[in-house]
């Protein structure tokens, strides 16, 4: 690499942990504690809903969009391949961020849970992000920020292939950390008409994002993907026994 590659390089590292492990503090904070409507646009009640569901759309897009293949191939022509997944981190943290700094709150609260009831919600976020905290370990080339590609070619070495292992969460489910973050997303202790919409949404974008996955998954692995979809459910437990 020359001296300007190498800038550029820390450079984009620097963006991607910063917009990338930035946004996902912010949104676990969201996830728990609901909009801190940093922004105040003084919306109706209605137009509230129409806000917040386009900046979940407009996330969904990017987010889903961006790690499609098809979208890769054709990014390939005007980015280096190991700026992908950095530049991917980078773009769904301002998406993110976007949507935590202007997600408008709305009314009227169908519940506010007190006492041991919103202690057993605050239980179920703990139990789900140490799940999903588990889920990442278990995948051993988990790499949020698209760090690794680009530390690699600053250090001469080659990209390794990608093999395709089971181990921990993924004995059960296909896609343990959708389903943690689902069960986040549910575990508000606070319900209001803004955030059962961003709970249905999201819900069902993840199921979305969850098939749309798959398909890149099976071109990807073929037959034995194929096999551990027949033998591992994707998101609902089937049974207590795991896989071997």
């Amino acid at each position: 690499m020359t001296t300007f590659s190498r800038s550029v390089a820390y450079v984009v590292l620097s963006l991607a942990v910063l917009f990338g492990g930035g946004s996902l503090f912010a949104f676990m904070v969201f996830l728990l504690a609901g909009s801190p409507e940093l922004v105040s646009l003084n919306l109706r009640e209605n137009e509230v809903l129409w806000w917040d569901a386009g900046l979940s759309i407009a996330f969904f897009f990017q987010h889903s969009g961006m790690v499609r293949r098809s979208f890769r191939q054709r990014l390939a022509h005007f980015l280096p391949v190991e700026y992908e997944s950095a530049g991917y981190a980078i773009a769904s943290g301002i998406f993110l961020l976007a949507l935590i700094v202007l997600w408008q709150k709305s009314f009227p609260v169908f519940t506010v849970s007190r006492g041991v009831l919103r202690w057993l919600f605050y239980i179920v976020y703990l139990l789900s992000f140490t799940g999903f905290i588990w889920g990442t370990r278990a995948l051993k080339a988990f790499d949020p920020y698209g760090l690794r590609p680009i530390l690699g070619r600053l250090r001469g070495r080659k990209p390794r292939p990608m093999s395709f292992v089971v181990r921990g969460p993924y004995r059960w489910v296909r896609h343990p950390l959708y389903l943690f973050m689902i069960w986040m997303i549910w575990s508000c202790p606070d319900l209001t008409r803004d955030r059962l919409l961003f709970d249905g949404l999201w819900t069902v974008w993840i199921v979305i994002g969850s098939i749309l996955e798959e398909r890149d998954l099976v071109l990807e692995f073929g037959d034995v993907y194929r096999e551990y979809q027949r033998r591992v459910p994707m998101l609902i437990p089937r049974h207590f026994h795991p896989i071997q």
